[in-house]
C-alpha cells in the first residue's frame, strides 16, 4: 500500500479533509478537525511507510503484542495511538483499511451527538 492509496482511503470517509498542520512533511487527515491519522512524508520517501493511526488502548495493547510492525505511536500519546509500520510487508492491505477505519471509528466516537449523527 503506498501514500496515495492510503490518501485516497482516508479521504473516501465522510467529512475527511487533508493538511499539514505541523510542518510540510507531516500529513494529517481529520474528521470534523480530530486527527485519525498521520503520515511523514518524509518516511515514505527515505522507504519507511508508516502511518500513526488512533486506537482503543486494549486493543492497540493487543497489536502490539501480535504484530512486529505495529508499535506504540511515534510522537504520539502511546497509549491511544500506534505506529503501523507499512513498508515491513507484515500486514495486508485490507488490515491497514480496517486499522485506518478503526482509527476512524474512535474518532467518530468522541464527537458530540449532533455531529456523530451528521455521518
Amino acid at each position: 500500500m503506498d501514500i496515495e492509496q492510503i490518501r485516497s482511503y482516508c479521504l473516501s470517509k465522510k467529512s475527511t479533509t487533508e493538511n499539514f498542520p505541523f510542518d510540510e512533511h507531516t500529513l494529517v487527515f481529520k474528521v470534523h478537525g480530530k486527527m485519525f491519522a498521520l503520515a511523514s512524508l518524509q518516511w515514505w520517501e527515505r522507504g519507511e511507510a508508516a502511518i500513526n493511526l488512533k486506537c482503543n488502548p486494549d486493543y492497540a495493547e493487543e497489536l502490539r503484542a501480535e504484530y512486529s510492525s505495529i508499535r506504540p505511536g511515534y510522537h504520539m500519546s502511546k497509549k491511544h495511538w500506534n505506529t503501523v509500520y507499512i513498508h515491513e510487508g507484515e500486514l495486508s492491505i485490507q488490515f491497514i483499511k480496517e486499522l485506518i477505519d478503526h482509527s476512524y471509528e474512535m474518532v467518530i466516537k468522541g464527537l458530540p451527538k449532533k455531529l456523530r449523527e451528521s455521518l
